[in-house]
């Protein structure tokens, strides 16, 4: 259901037609608002008052003149992109658990739109952040796109080009010479896939457009990035509007919060997910990469534990951190023109279903949290629209009124906070390499694993953390067909040609009891300690 504001919106909306809008002039063609979003601004305006009969017609055509004569001339809004990596979609204290401390983030929700079940569409490999960076930043599918956006135009480039200024701090995992073409200023820029928190190899852009030599962070890496987009806020006095992409690299292991934010949830830790498992119960297809040698099998619930306290630890960190930036935008000159995204790359399992990775297509690692707020964006809105991640470079294009790339996968999500549309898509699609496919509507999810010939439903209705396969009992057999029938429309649409069943599938068990795992080198010397040395699991290393 979508929520929206009541007269404080209104009243802002009301006095930025009073005072009017800077104007700004800058090197590349001026910004319009389109048509589009000009009709729409009216159309909100004129519906949210009353007037006498004498005077509507008057105080209509006074609204229309003004903002069809100010979309001209008026500056479009700066926009902040705040971008976590590994958060799962239900670990925001606002969206429903009272069991972690994300004070900011539940400012942010009362202040802006959420939408509830945003996904990344998936990977073709391990590092599900790859492609999930690059689908965000394109607004396109990675069946049709390159890891690199190589020929492609990212959001950057698109809002550089338009007369934006462009800014970045944090993870780009998708090569330098992407993020060249994108960001015309930069620092303590990470370019990898992840790091100890506490030794981030930076780099930054220097006065030549060059990079620099990458150096170690001398903070922890949601500080450094967070420093970084506060000090361009606050020096940042230049007329043109801004884009500034603040990349986090937490809660992304190695779960190494700082040690009072570990501690925290050691006192009172979390309860394990309702779909907790000691081992998933068939074999999908990546059961040993390194996300999940993290642990090991069976779980068991003292190590899972402990790890939701370190995954949520790093959370609040940059939930702190997230607070800072935000107090920053807030205290200067562009508060009231900012529009704010927070999201995510993907989610994470920790414990959920035997898993603690992110490469599966469950609901705890493909949804993510998506968050909008800003002028024209109603306040503690939220919507149960299917919607992807990469539905928000098109939803920013609209915002700021710039004409989308043709072509695009991604849509626009603003019709749905207006008001004027329920859902953009009936449907979502995600997959994960070859091994899984999923499709889900509004009640309904199935998931496909085509090397096993083993299928998933489940009624989400009912079985919301996807405890209870319905596939082979007979009175979901058309279900199942008709499921499977959207997954292979969904596949042509995306670009998807993998099969969706094999002539020889694999074996279906598996058992990894006992199974020997091998740290890698990002993990800190406590974490290797705790969880890759006998006995597994010790509570002497925290």
């Amino acid at each position: 259901m979508v929520q929206a504001e009541g007269s404080s919106a209104r009243s802002s909306a009301w006095r930025s037609i009073e005072e009017g809008e800077p104007s700004y002039a800058c090197q590349a063609r001026r910004v319009r608002h389109t048509p589009r979003v000009c009709s729409r601004r009216v159309g909100r305006l004129v519906s949210s008052f009353r007037f006498s009969p004498g005077m509507t017609f008057r105080i209509a055509a006074l609204i229309a003149c003004l903002v069809v004569a100010g979309s001209m001339n008026a500056r479009p809004p700066n926009v902040l992109v705040l971008f976590a990596d590994d958060q799962r979609p239900d670990t925001i204290g606002a969206h429903g658990n009272p069991h972690i401390r994300t004070p900011n983030l539940d400012r942010l929700v009362s202040e802006g739109f959420s939408f509830r079940r945003a996904y990344c569409l998936g990977s073709q490999g391990g590092a599900v952040c790859v492609p999930s960076r690059a689908m965000l930043n394109t607004g396109k599918s990675f069946f049709r796109l390159s890891s690199d956006m190589r020929g492609e135009t990212t959001l950057g480039q698109l809002l550089g080009r338009s007369g934006f200024t462009t800014f970045a701090t944090g993870k780009w995992h998708n090569g330098e010479g992407s993020w060249l073409k994108s960001f015309q200023r930069g620092r303590n820029l990470m370019f990898g896939g992840m790091s100890d928190h506490v030794k981030v190899p930076i780099k930054d852009l220097g006065p030549d457009g060059q990079l620099t030599s990458a150096r170690e962070g001398v903070r922890f890496s949601s500080t450094l990035f967070a420093d970084a987009a506060i000090d361009f806020l606050r020096n940042y006095r230049d007329p043109a509007p801004f884009f500034a992409y603040v990349a986090f690299t937490a809660p992304h292991d190695p779960r190494n919060p700082p040690p009072r934010y570990r501690r925290m949830y050691y006192r009172n830790p979390p309860p394990l997910p309702p779909n907790f498992a000691p081992q998933h119960p068939f074999n999908n297809g990546h059961m040993t990469g390194r996300d999940e040698s993290l642990g090991p099998w069976p779980r068991t619930r003292e190590v899972v534990q402990d790890q939701l306290s370190e995954y949520y630890g790093l959370i609040s960190h940059l939930d702190r951190q997230v607070g800072r930036i935000l107090r920053e935008l807030r205290k200067g000159p562009h508060a009231e023109n900012t529009i704010v995204v927070y999201t995510a790359d993907h989610g994470l399992a920790v414990g959920s279903h035997g898993l603690l990775g992110k490469q599966n297509l469950y609901e705890h690692s493909m949804g993510a949290p998506l968050i909008f707020a800003g002028p024209g964006i109603p306040k503690g809105g939220e919507s149960n629209a299917l919607c992807y991640l990469l539905d928000v470079f098109p939803t920013l294009c609209a915002q700021v009124g710039i004409t989308s790339p043709d072509n695009l996968d991604g849509l626009d999500l603003s019709p749905i906070w207006m008001g004027e549309a329920d859902s953009v898509r009936d449907a979502v699609f995600t997959s994960f390499r070859h091994l899984m496919k999923a499709v889900r509507d509004e009640r309904w999810k199935l998931i496909r694993y085509p090397p096993i010939d083993h299928v998933q439903l489940f009624d989400l209705e009912r079985d919301a953390h996807e405890t209870r396969n319905l596939a082979a009992e007979p009175r979901h057999a058309e279900r199942v067909d008709a499921l499977t029938n959207l997954m292979r429309e969904w596949q042509a649409h995306m670009g998807d040609d993998d099969p969706l069943s094999v002539p020889d599938p694999e074996p279906h068990g598996i058992d990894l009891t006992g199974r020997q795992r091998t740290e890698d080198r990002w993990q800190p010397d406590w974490i290797v300690e705790k969880y890759f040395r006998s006995p597994y699991g010790s509570r002497t290393a925290r």
